[in-house]
């Protein structure tokens, strides 16, 4: 059931979309809390490379911010995991936060090649850069939102579906 969330979740970054509204970082934090941590590497990166094979890449400097900035989903995972408390709170609280580092790394490496080398340059990167952390952040709360909330909807039905073929007491 995992896996099947996950591929959806892959499948997700060919649907045409506003710019930044990806499945990535939210397969990032899902990947983390529900399988191993190789995997929850492993799986987002692949995801994102697959994907970046068939819609292009950027260069490299940029590239290499945006897989490392996916990876701090897989941080904010981690966490939730070992807290050993899935609440919604600290679920929301990772999409964001990992919304607000992928936006502040990747927009520092994109100012370096296309602006002045100047605290003004990095201001007018950022500035220029707002209308993406909006697709950022709807995108990473919006699939994060689906990714566990599938999740644990499956889980639910799952365990109601064996609730009822369990033979009653007839007391």
């Amino acid at each position: 059931m995992i896996y099947l969330i996950i591929a959806l979740a892959i499948a997700a970054r060919f649907i045409p979309h506003m710019p930044n509204f990806a499945p990535v970082t939210a397969l990032a934090i899902f990947s983390a809390v529900y399988l191993p941590k190789k995997q929850a590497v492993a799986i987002p990166l692949a995801a994102r490379l697959v994907s970046d094979i068939f819609l292009g890449f950027f260069q490299w400097p940029l590239m290499v911010a945006v897989y490392a900035s996916h990876l701090i989903g897989v941080l904010f995972g981690l966490w939730i995991k070992r807290t050993k408390n899935y609440r919604w709170i600290k679920i929301v609280g990772s999409s964001l936060g990992a919304s607000i580092i992928f936006f502040a790394v990747t927009n520092f490496a994109f100012f370096y090649p296309y602006y002045s080398h100047n605290i003004a340059g990095i201001i007018h990167s950022y500035i220029n850069a707002l209308p993406f952390l909006r697709g950022t952040v709807l995108g990473d709360l919006s699939y994060t939102t689906a990714l566990f909330g599938s999740y644990e909807l499956a889980r639910y039905l799952l365990r109601q579906k064996a609730k009822n073929l369990l033979p009653q007491n007839s007391a």
